[in-house]
């Protein structure tokens, strides 16, 4: 649909932009990104045709842009400037009324219902209907951009060229127009190249990027291959780090800044954690990075208090989350700083243990109820409903976890789990077999974040044995105060 070939230019004899080459296909949406002062204004302005090009060749459906007149340019070709000047008081409607210009033959003498649909449908598209007879200048900056996208859809240009069409948005307005632009892309075909700031936002609705730096292509592909925390770090000079997005296979990028000054961590002591009748908790100083299966804020996070909660062997109401957080906010534990579980089992019977290594120490809290215990291999086969029975594990470190150690200490804690329930001879009632675990165990690991990097959690590390042998010990003597309480022994 577009081609570049080998194009340089800028303002003067210095060009800005060096032998940049690209292609975008139709229907495709190509993000360009870079920092300030990179180029990437001035290289949408080359192919638009605002800037003369010193060299290279843009050409739109296999022919140079040159051969184009204006008019047939602008049927070709419908461009979102960054600033807008406005010469003369405009209605919203009258404003996007200009981006049908390219259609008339005469300055608006052949006006159609083709012309007023695409201008009712333009302002349908970016919302803003309610304003078409107000004057352009009575609005706000966000405002007035959606006016002069909903002038540039208008034109229905099959080639769109927008630079930075979020500026002045909220980011309700900003998913809102983002949608509506990444939809004309896949509905009607249209190709589309903007200009972006936000990396994020880019990756979000963009087929591919193209990052440049210093005038030049530094990369060009899918956003997995361009925001990668080298690239990033390097094009940028910003520390980041990247991660997939919570439900689409697009990475975002979360920035580290360098400013804020290190604080010892205070570590976590066996003291700290609190035993009653009614819960087991652990109010920490500072927030802990937590990952979890926990009822109240499960996965992944930064949280403060820890709660695991006895409940009755019959609890059974009908919103579990919304009485969990009802049950939180009355003991005076924040919800969004707070991670809870819950477990049938007395937790007056809580094993609680602090693990001394090298590296710092690891405290274990293990509550277990074992009386319906399963043997996961042979789950496939059980058909009675099944009533709770919690092993609930806390593996709390005071070190610096790799999001690999993260994974690999949920593995090594469930792997001594099951250890200690094949020492204890603990059976799964139905199948007669060695059971490991129960119907609904859960399990947290959280890390101070703060002194030795631990970028491994296996059963050979440093830390995976403390891990391994302090989940093992605690759940071996939790199971036997379960069975002391159950007259089992």
């Amino acid at each position: 649909m577009l081609h570049v070939n080998g194009i340089t230019g800028g303002y003067g004899k210095e060009p800005i932009v060096n032998n940049i080459s690209f292609h975008v296909n139709k229907g495709e949406v190509l993000g360009i990104l870079g920092p300030n002062g990179s180029g990437k204004s001035t290289l949408l302005k080359i192919v638009s045709g605002i800037l003369p090009k010193q060299s290279g060749t843009v050409q739109i459906d296999g022919q140079d842009s040159g051969v184009y007149s204006q008019k047939e340019f602008a049927r070709k070709v419908a461009v979102l400037p960054q600033l807008h000047a406005h010469a003369f008081s405009h209605t919203v409607k009258d404003t996007v009324a200009l981006g049908r210009y390219p259609h008339q033959s005469g300055l608006f003498s052949t006006w159609s219902k083709e012309d007023e649909r695409a201008v009712n449908e333009a302002l349908a598209y970016t919302g803003i209907t309610r304003y078409k007879d107000t004057a352009i200048e009575l609005l706000s900056g966000g405002e007035q951009q959606r006016v002069f996208v909903a002038q540039a859809l208008a034109q229905e240009a099959p080639i769109l060229l927008l630079d930075e069409p979020t500026n002045h948005l909220d980011i309700a307005h900003q998913q809102q127009l983002l949608d509506t632009i990444r939809n004309h892309a896949v509905e009607k075909g249209v190709t589309v190249i903007s200009v972006f700031h936000d990396v994020n936002l880019a990756s979000l609705y963009c087929d591919r990027l193209l990052l440049m730096d210093r005038g030049q292509i530094a990369i060009i592909g899918d956003p997995q291959d361009v925001i990668q925390e080298a690239i990033i770090a390097s094009v940028y000079n910003a520390r980041v780090k990247t991660q997939p997005h919570p439900e689409l296979p697009k990475p975002q990028m979360t920035l580290l800044p360098d400013t804020m000054e290190e604080t010892e961590q205070p570590v976590v002591r066996k003291k700290d954690i609190v035993i009653s009748s009614d819960n087991v908790s652990l109010r920490a100083i500072n927030p802990l990075k937590t990952v979890s299966s926990a009822v109240h804020n499960p996965g992944t996070g930064w949280y403060r208090s820890f709660v695991n909660r006895h409940v009755d062997v019959d609890y059974n109401p009908s919103d579990v989350k919304a009485e969990m957080a009802e049950y939180l906010q009355q003991r005076d534990f924040h919800l969004s700083d707070t991670v809870g579980m819950m477990t049938a089992v007395t937790t007056e019977h809580a094993e609680v243990e602090e693990y001394r290594g090298d590296f710092g120490s690891v405290i274990i809290m293990v509550t277990a109820g074992v009386g319906n215990a399963v043997d996961v291999s042979q789950s496939l086969h059980r058909d009675r409903p099944e009533r709770i029975g919690t092993i609930n594990t806390w593996v709390i470190v005071n070190g610096h976890l790799s999001d690999e150690a993260f994974i690999q200490a949920m593995i090594t804690a469930t792997e001594a789990k099951t250890k200690a329930m094949h020492t204890e001879n603990i059976e799964d009632p139905l199948t007669g077999t060695i059971a490991t675990g129960t119907s609904t165990d859960s399990l947290l690991v959280a890390a101070t974040q703060t002194g030795e990097q631990l970028p491994y959690a296996g059963p050979i590390t440093p830390l995976g044995k403390l891990i391994g042998h302090g989940v093992y010990d605690c759940t071996v003597r939790a199971i036997t105060a379960y069975k002391k309480a159950k007259g089992w022994t």
